[in-house]
């Protein structure tokens, strides 16, 4: 039954080089396993690097860049963690407008790991409940979040969890909370 829940929904996957690769690859799985068409965009085009952990890991085909992409063509968002990544990320106007757009528009986001620093700079994270991997932790706090320690915290159209050991709760809210929000856009399309 969980399978269809998503079928056809667009996910969009901001990622720049540097990401966890299991943080990009497990929900990217999760979500085509559910139907979800999923679309890779990264600030250049041709391909990104992965890390596992703190070592060079696969190359990935990027499907859009940043100035291609329009946050309004997609339903879901998703966003890997990795220092390098997400410190990057973070920095590039266009995803921040990204994120602030599906935030605005109440639209789901799944983050993982230092991902969440883009929330915060992007000035989604103020008044939020979230986690990230332990060393941001600061960084959200200072940002108006409250911080909890915890593999899968769900605030509204957010899902955070801290690190690649919670890829199996992340996977699962985020699939739940994509499917949530593709059932009531359904119930106000049919309504």
């Amino acid at each position: 039954m969980q399978g269809n829940t998503i079928s056809g929904m667009r996910v969009a996957i901001l990622v720049s080089d540097g990401f966890e690769q299991a943080e990009f690859t497990e929900p990217k799985k999760a979500l085509e396993q559910a139907g979800a068409k999923v679309t890779v965009i990264a600030p250049k085009g041709g391909q990104v690097q992965g890390m596992n952990h703190d070592t060079k890991a696969d190359m990935f085909p990027v499907d859009m860049t940043l100035d291609q992409a329009n946050p309004d063509e997609f339903e879901g968002l998703v966003l890997p963690g990795g220092a390098l990544n997400a410190d990057f990320i973070r920095m590039q106007p266009k995803a921040r407008e990204f994120v602030q757009k599906f935030d605005q528009n109440k639209r789901p986001i799944a983050a993982i790991c230092h991902a969440p620093w883009l929330l915060v700079s992007a000035g989604v994270a103020k008044g939020r409940t979230l986690t990230s991997y332990f060393t941001i932790q600061d960084d959200l706090r200072n940002a108006g979040s409250t911080w909890e320690d915890k593999e899968m915290v769900r605030d509204r159209n957010l899902v955070t969890s801290r690190s690649p050991q919670d890829l199996p709760a992340f996977d699962s809210a985020m699939v739940s909370l994509f499917s949530e929000y593709k059932q009531q856009k359904a119930n106000v399309i049919t309504a």
